[in-house]
């Protein structure tokens, strides 16, 4: 019996605002201030190196995604790249990552959206509502996330522009001041600010619905990240050139914050509204791109048939989607908004690690960028998940020793 499959729906414009919903999302409102935090002024060259490791990783999955044109992303690589054990850790790693950035995503939308109390019942309702989306068609998911980016990119643009109205300057940026966080502190902050440019995997991991993958995933993978890349340094500048570090650190809204500055009397609520409809961008890319992971690992055994399911009229993964929005409910309910960052960072840092490696295994016409981006990108991968705040890191250990004890004992006593 032939392997369930899914259809070829999306072009290149698709593709890019998939990816560019999945960057410019909830983490360009909410990641200054733990970065902040970590670095004051250095997550200027936090945000950098982030960027630097991100753009090698981008680069192994365009070459990767041009090879295997398959759902399931660096899992699917890693499988047929280094072999089995290698795609099964990027994939759980991706999967409990991204399940974390869920739950972060659909908390960040109901801070900015819902009234006060009602902040988790409202993100229990964005996440069944993306849900219903995503499980009608993928095409409807990359036509949500054209609407959803272009509202975001107008509100920061709104936002940024009150910013610099209200005297945001660079007096404060000087080459003894971009080191105040030291070097372990810049490192940390790198390594919370690549939860904002992880978003391109959701290109690859949809590589079975692209049409002209090999043509089509390299290119929305360079040009979503170009485009995210420059958005967040306008903004970290408008916002740190407003507050300072110390006031950046200390706020949970510091967009908004700097915004509010220029005393115009409507910025709050349109920077409120681009908050709330990046996170639901953000939302709606994620839930694809985990349920179409757990999708490839389910085709492969690597978890239960059961999630290989594929509805007959929507040609969508619906039993990974609806389990994988079970899972971000429980956790809307327990999780803390800021250690979410950091736990999807440790096992998207994982996830790319193992696409670094895959990408420099390949030869011949394969390869489409130079071996030192790979080995950026992987020893990059390494030093960030290390660098991040120690809880995140243990709590990340310990669910990926639970995944590949899971896989062991399946292995050794029977397929699930």
């Amino acid at each position: 019996m032939a392997s369930p499959s899914l259809q070829r729906r999306l072009g290149l414009g698709d593709a890019v605002f998939i990816g560019l919903g999945s960057m410019v999302g909830a983490g360009v409102f909410a990641v200054w201030g733990p970065a902040a935090d970590a670095a004051g002024t250095g997550l200027l060259i936090g945000l950098a190196i982030a960027a630097l490791v991100a753009f090698g990783n981008a680069t192994s999955s365009a070459q990767l995604a041009a090879a295997h044109p398959t759902s399931g992303g660096t899992y699917a690589y890693g499988r047929a790249e280094l072999g089995p054990w290698w795609g099964f850790v990027a994939g759980w790693g991706f999967i409990i990552g991204k399940t974390a950035s869920c739950a972060a995503m659909a908390l960040t939308f109901a801070a900015y959206a819902a009234p006060s109390g009602w902040e988790r019942p409202v993100a229990i309702g964005a996440v069944v509502v993306l849900t219903a989306v995503n499980w009608f068609g993928v095409t409807r998911t990359a036509s949500a996330a054209r609407v959803i980016v272009v509202i975001s990119l107008g509100a920061l643009a709104a936002a940024v522009t009150a910013a610099f109205s209200a005297g945001a300057a660079l007096g404060w940026l000087s080459a003894e001041t971009l080191w105040t966080g030291g070097a372990y502190g810049i490192l940390q902050s790198a390594g919370l600010l690549f939860f904002a440019f992880a978003g391109y995997a959701r290109i690859a991991t949809m590589g079975e619905e692209v049409r002209d993958p090999r043509r089509v995933i390299p290119r929305a993978i360079v040009i979503a990240f170009a485009i995210a890349f420059a958005v967040y340094a306008v903004v970290a500048v408008a916002v740190l050139g407003s507050l300072g570090p110390a006031a950046v650190a200390a706020s949970t809204e510091p967009v908004a914050d700097a915004a509010a500055r220029s005393g115009w009397a409507w910025i709050d609520t349109a920077v409120r509204v681009g908050a709330a409809a990046a996170s639901l961008g953000a939302l709606l890319a994620l839930i694809a791109g985990v349920s179409r992971t757990t999708f490839a690992m389910a085709r492969e055994r690597d978890l239960p048939r059961f999630f290989d399911g594929v509805h007959p009229r929507w040609h969508v993964p619906h039993h990974a989607e609806l389990v994988v929005a079970a899972v971000v409910v429980v956790l809307v309910a327990m999780v803390d908004l800021r250690g979410a960052i950091g736990f999807s960072s440790f096992g998207v840092l994982l996830y790319y690690f193992v696409a670094n490696v895959a990408a420099l295994r390949q030869r011949g016409d394969a390869r489409r960028y130079p071996a030192a981006l790979q080995i950026l990108g992987g020893v990059g991968c390494l030093v960030l998940a290390v660098t991040l705040p120690w809880p995140s890191v243990a709590a990340g250990a310990v669910v990926v020793a639970v995944g590949v004890a899971y896989r062991a004992l399946r292995l050794r006593f029977g397929r699930a």
